[in-house]
């Protein structure tokens, strides 16, 4: 093989002394216990003695040259077939960094015999630190923190997973004792060789999640153990003062976990463990989770689907890391493939985070229990017992979700395209500051006055009984018959009055305006030109048609026009001025949905499972809209036969002067046939559009519609409301910390949420220490803002550690 590569014959001639590996290959052993590997008459590698990490990769490259087999070059080396192997292997993996031999050195945890623990007991009661007790006794810091008591026992690492065996034909015919060898020498490779964090075939859930994602290491090994880590890697062994934190250290080693994941002997999940590091990216992520907290989908999630299926990632993490990848702008399950599943990892207190088959298969598992509706429902409730003063408003509107994929599904007009498509319909309950309360999905072709009808008994169990909040929405909810559904149900109602057909409502004269003044949330003061008054609304179909409703009518002079406004509440408790203010700030609903859209992928299209439509669903029949077409069109018709008959009847009755015309009934006949031919056809085509159902099932129209999945878009939902409120909370907690919060503080937000920090685990609590920002005034803002989050004193999600908070100064 090695020929080949040459342009003259290969000379088979080895030195003298020189062993013989492989025809044209031998190793000659130099004095002092170094080696020369010839090849083909050359000296081709060489090495002193005592360097091992030559003398391996000599032995890789004479393989990788084809040169000799790893049989031979085992043999010849006096190892084992495994253990050239692995050679070959690290070397493939890691470069020559994977063939240097570990330190030397014990590779398990420290026995702490009773004597030994006695002596650190004595040297800490005479005063001494950490590390001198350390120096004395011969141990790491870390053993003493543990005999001292301060480090929870943790119970012992399950037994690593099989490593992988080199190909069977390279193993084939070796005795008992070979194989007892390579055990021996593969349990070395493996204290010499440590994966590298996240490396492996690891598992996630249960045998289903078999080579799902790299694997990590076993934790508990790492927790007992400081043996070929060095003190810094230590999970909490910077907390003291002034120590110096690692530089990205390696995770804790998750290995055993997840083998136990993989067999479903782990429980639901991997409790979160850190080890204390700086610079770890993304760590600025983490100030997200007090308001996370604030949200409810946690305590939420937990009180509706109670545990998830036994595997690596809890039902909390993986709710943490949707929400952190929604911050990081990458919501969708896609996004994990943009965010570095180690760094993210370490912000989790695991090894890796979760990717993309794994998320799907969570969020697939979520929405087969068919709940999400009541977790949107269990988080709006929280959200209102927490905030009741926030539902003084409750803003609704419909929005409607774009679709364009393959799949036939029901055409809406889609007003921000401004013609109909295939999409689907949503119902929407912001609370008065413009947050995302609650989201339903609306049948197809629902009115959104239907929609709020059917909203009703929801938003009951919402504001509770004792409340009154009032619904605010725009013209497209105008329904008198609506109008008195809310007042039954106990809400007050503000919306624009909208002009019925043939209503002609007379404006107001310019002396009855006065203004008005209303300052808003912000202490800003709104002017207004308003009038008041009362207006008779009359139900003419539905429920409760006849019933005449007297509402409370507030008309604003803008611009030369009239926009009338109708509420129920009374001027007492809302002035007219704030009417109008309530009524404008509708539009802060709207400005979530064009934020959600392009910040938070609102519209997207999360999963491609469909459902079946109701076949028996009633649909408009495109037949009776055919009929009232050409009903349509005959009264055009007969409208044209009666003018051209009236115009030559004026003709005939109004002759020249001088002149005498005679009309006889036959005449008459004549002009007013096409008259009597149109009208008839009229009465036929009416007959025949009154004959045609204005609805039809659905099985009759279109049998082959289906419906997207609406299971998953409500969790995902769910997970976005909750970033998009966290995001907002951490906001607004700028108010009086940042002079431009006004104009940047989504900006910082956004900027704190990507940068760099050192995080330092203790016994009850986990440090946050963040970089500075890119600007003085922006990190002194942040400091502020750290403190107000610590104040909270939020525990990390699973964990009993209590988050604290801190920033860097910022240097010149």
């Amino acid at each position: 093989m090695a020929g080949s590569r040459l342009t003259q014959a290969v000379l088979p001639w080895l030195p003298g002394g020189a062993a013989e590996i492989a025809p044209g290959v031998g190793l000659l052993t130099l004095p002092g216990g170094g080696g020369q590997m010839w090849v083909h008459g050359m000296a081709t590698f060489t090495w002193e003695a005592g360097d091992e990490a030559g003398r391996r990769l000599a032995a890789v490259q004479v393989t990788q040259l084809k040169a000799a087999t790893q049989k031979q070059v085992a043999a010849a080396l006096g190892t084992d077939l495994a253990t050239v192997w692995r050679w070959v292997s690290a070397y493939r993996e890691d470069g020559l960094a994977g063939l240097l031999p570990a330190r030397k050195g014990p590779r398990g945890p420290a026995r702490l015999t009773p004597e030994l623990t006695a002596k650190i007991s004595d040297l800490d009661a005479q005063g001494l630190g950490l590390e001198a007790i350390a120096s004395q006794c011969g141990i790491s810091t870390f053993a003493v923190r543990t005999a001292l008591g301060r480090i929870p026992a943790r119970p012992r690492a399950a037994a690593p997973a099989r490593e992988e065996q080199p190909p069977a034909e390279d193993t084939a015919g070796r005795d008992d004792s070979t194989a007892r060898q390579d055990a021996e020498d593969g349990a070395a490779a493996r204290d010499e060789q440590q994966p590298a964090a996240g490396g492996g075939a690891g598992q996630d859930d249960a045998a289903a999640d078999a080579a799902d994602e790299p694997a990590g290491q076993d934790s508990t090994a790492g927790q007992d153990s400081t043996a070929g880590r060095g003190e810094a890697d230590e999970p909490a062994g910077a907390e003291a003062a002034g120590g110096l934190l690692p530089v990205l250290p390696d995770p804790v080693p998750r290995d055993g976990e997840r083998v136990l994941a993989r067999f479903g002997l782990l429980g639901e999940g991997a409790a979160a463990v850190f080890a204390a590091g700086g610079r770890y990216p993304l760590a600025g992520l983490l100030i997200a989770l007090p308001a996370l907290a604030d949200t409810g989908l946690l305590e939420c999630a937990r009180q509706v689907y109670g545990r998830i299926r036994d595997g690596y990632y809890s039902l909390d993490t993986v709710l943490v890391h949707q929400v952190l990848q929604a911050l990081l702008r990458e919501p969708r399950a896609e996004g994990a493939t943009r965010v570095p599943p180690p760094a993210m990892g370490r912000i989790l207190g695991l090894d890796r985070a979760p990717e993309v088959k794994t998320i799907r298969r969570k969020l697939a598992e979520l929405a087969a229990a068919g709940k999400a509706a009541d977790l949107q429902m269990a988080i709006a409730q929280r959200r209102a017992a927490a905030s009741p003063d926030d539902l003084g408003f409750l803003y609704i509107d419909g929005h409607t979700r774009a679709y364009f994929g393959t799949r036939e599904i029901q055409k809406m007009h889609v007003a921000r395209l401004k013609f109909p498509g295939p999409a689907t319909e949503e119902t929407w309950v912001t609370d008065g500051a413009g947050d995302p309360l609650l989201v339903v999905m609306a049948e197809p072709s629902t009115s959104l006055a239907g929609q709020i009808k059917e909203l009703l008994p929801r938003l009951r169990q919402i504001a509770g009984e004792d409340r009154k909040p009032i619904l605010c929405f725009d013209r497209g909810g105008w329904s008198p018959d609506l109008f008195a559904e809310i007042t039954d149900a106990r809400f007050d109602l503000l919306t624009y009055r909208k002009a019925s057909a043939g209503e002609d409502t007379p404006d107001l004269p310019a002396d009855a305006f006065t203004t008005a003044v209303h300052a808003g949330e912000d202490g800003r003061e709104h002017r207004y030109e308003l009038a008041g008054g009362t207006a008779d609304i009359t139900v003419t179909s539905g429920t409760h048609k006849g019933r005449v409703l007297t509402l409370r009518q507030v008309t604003r002079l803008d611009k030369g026009r009239q926009v009338r406004i109708l509420t129920t509440r009374q001027a007492a408790d809302m002035p007219p001025a704030a009417a109008v203010y309530g009524m404008g700030s509708r539009w802060r609903e709207e400005n979530y949905f064009r934020y959600g859209r392009a910040h938070f992928a609102l519209d997207a299209l999360d999963t491609y499972a469909v459902t079946a439509e109701d076949p028996d669903r009633k649909v408009p029949s495109p037949a009776k809209k055919k009929a009232a077409a050409a009903v349509k069109t005959a009264k055009k018709d007969l409208a044209a036969a009666q003018a051209a008959r009236d115009a030559r009847l004026t003709r005939m009755r109004t002759p020249a002067p001088g002149q005498e015309t005679v009309i006889t009934s036959q005449q008459l006949a004549k002009l007013d046939a096409p008259v009597t031919a149109a009208r008839q056809r009229l009465e036929d085509t009416q007959a025949a559009a009154k004959a045609i159902p204005a609805k039809i099932p659905l099985s009759e129209h279109n049998p082959g519609l289906v419906r997207l999945d609406t299971e998953t878009k409500l969790i995902t939902h769910a997970i976005r409301m909750a970033a998009c409120n966290a995001e907002t909370i951490l906001a607004r907690a700028l108010n009086g910390a940042y002079a431009r919060a006004d104009d940047e503080a989504y900006a910082l937000i956004r900027e704190a949420l990507t940068t760099s920090g050192d995080i330092i685990p203790a016994d009850a609590t986990l440090t946050i220490r963040l970089d500075p920002l890119s600007a003085p005034r922006r990190t002194r803002a942040l400091a502020a803002l750290c403190r107000k989050l610590t104040a909270t004193a939020t525990k990390y999600p699973g964990t009993g550690l209590t988050l604290r908070y801190e920033v860097k100064e910022h240097t010149a």
